[in-house]
């Protein structure tokens, strides 16, 4: 399977380049006769060469050109200008947002409803206006070049693409092939002409999101730097918002933000612990040397940066890398382990070490890489090295003087490698757990204990509700314990699967919450009282302050119109509503009836003490009877028909001592009250009766009229009426299992309505006196309710989840339902018609000390005649 994914990955990564030559090469025609052998035609570069990116795209560029000139049999040429970029702030600089819907609508403001452009303020420096643009007029008029490469950023992007769009009709319109990660979606259908030359930054996005997801974070801060595009902030809102993550709060910096520290003390005060850095290097390693001055990195926090910062980790020196010690980040990915970047690598660096000689780091890193595929795309050679694949990012963890890293592919999940040529066999997982230790070998921030404070609450403990009087105790019991000192207990099964869900939360632990009796019988009250600011004046309520709960965990059921209070996990036990109703007996049939009258005791026993008789005779009788005489199998068989036929007759005249006589007819009284008790036992059982439902549909329910019954303060009462139509039925409510089996026995119901929990626990208490009619009603089962302004619903259902499939589930079902003890258990025919040894024991001791008599006897004998004859 990983082998055909690699396929479909090779194909598209090659193909990719001639699908977008070919549509900018039908919607300008400037290159359908593009670098016939012999001509000269020129490529444009546009680079800011002030920058890193610039410097090593320049470099890789010219690379690029040689080698296509020394191989092919035309020339390129190269027009290569400076586009000296200025950073430049957005219309959100200086202002900080508290509420992310105050941000989002701020910054929604500021795009036009129908291009989505950005519109920046008056005071934006717009530097390509004058200097960029002037350079992509150059190369159209007067070098006709054939196509334009460069610009890092969507702004240079745009205005380069704007200077072509313009292009006089008498003019060939180049293709532009941008090397901004970051544009927005509209750009290629404005400028046919426009390619992206590299991947898009959203892999990366759902990359972040999948760390998140994995390690089971949902929330998240986003500190951003003003100068990033619009659209990759919009990008960041989408992706969150499509997955169930969150961005609880927005903190945008200027480049020369000069008061870190106040703006990070804004965001400790909250306690917020995770960080999503979206910023230059240069800003993104002060935030976080920052942060390290105020506590707020190491253990207990998580800080993840994106490509901005971390796609400069090769061009710095060690003692920067080291500085940034315990972040984590998404990375752009390019295979490194190969044969042509390897040679393509020691070029590089020579020639990077001659034109920048001020560089401390000659390495090449993803920016080389892509101004070396985007010229390679350009003249359609896509052999060494391979474009870089847009769907796998690397994950980095900065650990002393460099970093560890694993990969993450969209689609396929997490991997300690990247699928290749040379790594075919690679494992792909979607829980980063899995492969945690190779990316954090020391556990900076993973261990467990440190994962507990990635806590995104204020500190305030959750208020749950549970219900105090539950039908069954075997969900919630609630109690006041008098070993200790009257204090309240609460356990049960539904007590036991919460405390389980939140334990798998990784977001709350232990004390982080309180279990508070709801004394009301209606679960309809206790629903209401989520997050209630009235305060709810019971009679017997307690401990409610002056707002109600936070959640609610007991036997309550799914419901629609309970949405209006509260948002549920998803059900957590078997969902349906069944009918039980009395049994009334049938003839029974079974095929092995006939065993049944004796335990296995008896029927052992008996055997033994039959044959044990049937070898007393023989040895008594056979040196008289020739007939009892023989070889070995023949005595045996003699043995056991001697012992069977006494059953059936004295056989007296055939007897030659009075010992065996004397066993004989001791033997055959007990087989007379034996044979006839067994008889009796099984005319019993074969008029015996099998018991059946007295009613058999809700359809025989209506017309006849009956009584049903249902649990005290439960939504059953409704749901008769309005879903099962009962118009004019009379139902009963009731509070314990007792009075449900009182009201069944004595007829004054006929009928009770429960949930496939209930009735579980119902029928194993009273498993032979009720049954259920088969038929299944839908509803919604069991589950946790929460406010609607909890955070973390969707890692509630994902611990659910891990709780059943650990078995954890199963294991609390096997303890409070199918353990149950049946309390009518002793009515059965089956066991109460059964004959057992404890009634027969004086008849067997009879017979058995009877035989043994004649037998010591007829020894004695025995040796006194052997002495006579000696």
């Amino acid at each position: 399977m990983h082998n055909v994914n690699y396929l479909i990955l090779s194909l598209f990564a090659f193909s990719l380049p001639c699908f977008l030559l070919l549509q900018a090469t039908l919607a300008t025609g400037s290159l359908t006769t593009c670098l016939k052998a012999g001509n000269e035609y020129g490529v444009g570069v546009i680079l800011d060469q002030t920058s890193r990116p610039g410097k090593e795209a320049k470099v890789a560029i010219e690379l690029a050109i040689q080698e296509f000139n020394m191989k092919a049999n035309q020339s390129l040429v190269l027009y290569l200008k400076n586009s000296r970029n200025k950073p430049v702030h957005a219309t959100l600089a200086g202002k900080q947002f508290t509420s992310f819907t105050n941000f989002e609508n701020e910054f929604y403001t500021n795009i036009n409803s129908t291009t989505r452009k950005y519109s920046f303020s008056s005071n934006v420096a717009c530097y390509w206006l004058n200097l960029g643009m002037h350079a992509a007029k150059e190369l159209i008029d007067e070098h006709k070049v054939k196509a334009i490469l460069g610009a890092h950023t969507w702004e240079e992007a745009s205005a380069i693409a704007e200077v072509i769009a313009d292009t006089k009709p008498d003019h060939d319109i180049p293709v532009f092939l941008s090397l901004a990660g970051t544009i927005p979606p509209q750009a290629t259908d404005q400028w046919p002409f426009f390619i992206q030359a590299v991947p898009t930054q959203s892999t990366q996005m759902n990359a972040v999101v999948a760390i998140l997801h994995s390690i089971g974070i949902g929330q998240v801060t986003l500190i951003y730097e003003t100068s990033s595009s619009a659209s990759t902030i919009s990008h960041f809102i989408q992706v969150f918002r499509q997955t169930g993550s969150e961005l609880t709060h927005v903190l945008p910096l200027t480049s020369t933000s000069s008061s870190l520290d106040e703006e990070l003390e804004v965001v400790k005060r909250q306690q917020r612990k995770v960080f999503l850095i979206h910023t230059s290097f240069e800003l993104g390693v002060r935030l976080f040397q920052t942060a390290k001055k105020m506590n707020m990195t190491g253990d207990g926090y998580l800080w993840i940066a994106t490509n901005g910062i971390t796609d400069y980790f090769h061009s710095v020196n060690s003692s920067v890398i080291s500085s940034l010690k315990g972040m984590v980040g998404v990375k752009s990915y390019f295979p490194e382990n190969t044969w042509e970047f390897s040679h393509f690598k020691k070029r590089f660096r020579r020639m990077f070490h001659s034109n920048y000689p001020e560089e401390e780091e000659e390495e090449p890193g993803v920016f080389a890489m892509q101004g070396y595929n985007a010229l390679k795309m350009v003249v359609e050679n896509f052999h060494e090295p391979k474009p870089i694949l847009g769907n796998t990012v690397e994950i980095v963890n900065v650990n002393g003087k460099g970093y560890h890293s694993v990969y993450w592919t969209e689609g396929l999940g997490f991997s300690e490698t990247v699928q290749n040529e040379i790594n075919r066999e690679t494992s792909y997982t979607h829980s980063i757990d899995n492969i945690g230790h190779v990316l954090w070998p020391a556990q900076p921030w993973y261990a467990t204990r440190s994962r507990r404070n990635l806590l995104e609450s204020s500190g305030k403990k959750l208020r749950v509700g549970v219900p105090a009087h539950s039908l069954f105790n075997q969900f919630v019991h609630v109690y006041n314990d008098d070993e200790k000192n009257s204090e309240t207990v609460i356990k049960g099964f539904v007590v036991e699967v919460f405390e389980a869900m939140m334990l798998k939360m990784n977001l709350l632990r232990d004390r982080d919450y309180d279990l508070i009796p709801f004394y009301d019988r209606s679960y309809d009250a206790l629903m209401r009282a989520i997050d209630s600011e009235v305060r709810y004046f019971f009679f017997l309520l307690v401990d409610m302050n002056e707002h109600g709960f936070d959640a609610v965990a007991g036997d309550v059921t799914i419901l629609e119109e309970r949405y209006e209070f509260a948002n549920f996990t998803q059900p957590y036990t078997e969902s349906g509503l069944e009918m039980i109703v009395p049994v009334k007996p049938s003839i029974s049939n079974e095929s092995w009836l006939f065993l049944k009258p004796f335990s296995t005791t008896m029927w052992l026993i008996t055997a033994s003490i039959t044959i044990y008789n049937g070898f007393v005779i023989w040895l008594i009788e056979r040196n008289h009877n020739k007939d009892l005489q023989g070889t070995i199998i023949t005595q045996i068989v003699i043995v056991i028909w001697l012992a069977f036929s006494t059953l059936f007759t004295l056989r007296g005249d055939k007897m030659h001592s009075n010992l065996s006589r004397m066993s004989v007819v001791v033997w055959l009284f007990v087989a007379l009250v034996i044979t006839e008790s067994y008889t009796a036992s099984l005319t019993s059982m074969l008029t015996a009766q099998r018991l059946e439902p007295t009613i058999t549909s809700v359809e025989m329910l209506r017309n006849r009229n009956a009584i049903v019954g249902y649990c005290n303060g439960s939504f059953v009462d409704r749901y008769l009426q309005n879903v099962l139509g009962f118009t004019n039925i009379t139902t009963q409510s009731y509070n314990s299992t007792h009075e449900y089996a009182e009201a069944l026995n004595s007829r004054k119901i006929e009928a009770i309505f429960l949930e496939v929990p209930a009735a579980k626990v119902f029928l194993a208490q009273y498993c032979k006196s009720f049954k259920r009619t088969g038929e299944t009603f839908k509803v919604g089962g069991f589950g946790f309710a929460f406010s609607r302004s909890f955070e973390h619903l969707s890692n509630a259902n994902k611990a659910l989840m891990n709780v059943a499939e650990s078995k954890k589930l199963k294991e609390l079902e096997d303890k409070y339902f199918i353990s149950e003890e049946c309390v009518d258990e002793e009515s059965s025919p089956d066991k109460a018609g059964k004959l057992n040894f404890h009634s027969f024991w004086v008849l067997f001791l009879l017979t058995g000390g009877t035989s043994t008599v004649a037998l010591v006897i007829y020894i004695i004998i025995s040796i006194k005649e052997l002495k006579n004859q000696n």
